[in-house]
């Protein structure tokens, strides 16, 4: 009777099936968000983590479809950027290989004048 060690389990291959956000992507993330809830703009908030794309959406009410989303797509990284902005009819407001420069997007739709 011989002994035959273990077949390894994939762990590797079973990681890099989801993309999602890592803490400190989702730190920039949270700190608008907060500022943003926090001026009454938006109110809730959704994480999907995908084969291809993590997606973090951003809705003004719990029940209807998100203002923005902020994709992460790692397949982009050295072509336009892995990060990206989308608006609500599908435009992508920016994109780019800096997260927080990104974002930036949705600080200035918010400046407007005071009435």
């Amino acid at each position: 009777m011989t002994v035959q060690p273990p077949t390894p389990f994939p762990l590797s291959t079973r990681l890099q099936e989801q993309v999602s956000f890592d803490r400190r992507e989702l730190s920039v993330i949270l700190a608008l968000y907060g500022r943003m809830v926090a001026m009454g703009e938006w109110r809730d908030y959704g994480i999907s983590s995908l084969r291809d794309l993590a997606v973090f959406s951003i809705f003004r009410r719990t029940a209807e479809h998100p203002l923005y989303r902020i994709e992460k797509r790692p397949k982009l990284r050295a072509r336009q950027g892995m990060y990206a902005v989308v608006a609500m009819d599908g435009q992508v407001l920016r994109r780019g290989h800096d997260l927080a420069a990104v974002l930036k997007v949705l600080e200035r739709k918010l400046i407007r004048p005071i009435d």
